[in-house]
């Protein structure tokens, strides 16, 4: 049985994020599982894989805050994530709660999950420079 679509993704990700040539690529997936694509990887070829990238230095994104699924109009799963990642380089790691109070307070929202995608660009905006004047 072969891996998933996102899978795949991964270990393409993973292979560019890691700057492999396509010849270093190629012969790594040969080495380790034994086949030539890895479309035609097995999850166990898959996981083999995935521990040699991971060894080499690869981290895949593991997602800090729920996702609210996709709302028509309402910011992203991926703006809430940058919101989330700004907002604790800036305050160094503090609570969603005052990430939540601020929100309140600058942009008369009471959570991310309120957030429209408008909303999400300006307070990303917001913490870059708040980010940019504290450095």
């Amino acid at each position: 049985m072969t891996i998933s679509i996102k899978q795949i993704r991964l270990i393409k990700v993973a292979a560019k994020s890691l700057g492999l040539s396509d010849e270093t690529y190629r012969s790594t997936l040969v080495q380790l599982a034994g086949v030539a694509s890895c479309t035609e990887l097995d999850q166990a070829g898959f996981e083999s894989v995935m521990g040699f990238f991971e060894w080499k230095g690869f981290r895949p994104l593991v997602s800090k805050g729920p996702s609210y699924g996709a709302r028509p109009g309402m910011a992203s799963f991926a703006q809430l994530e940058l919101i989330r990642g700004l907002w604790a380089e800036y305050t160094r790691g503090a609570e969603e709660t005052a990430l939540n109070k601020w929100l309140e307070r600058c942009f008369k929202v009471s959570s991310l999950r309120f957030l429209t995608m408008d909303g999400a660009r300006k307070v990303i905006t917001a913490l870059k420079a708040m980010k940019a004047r504290a450095a």
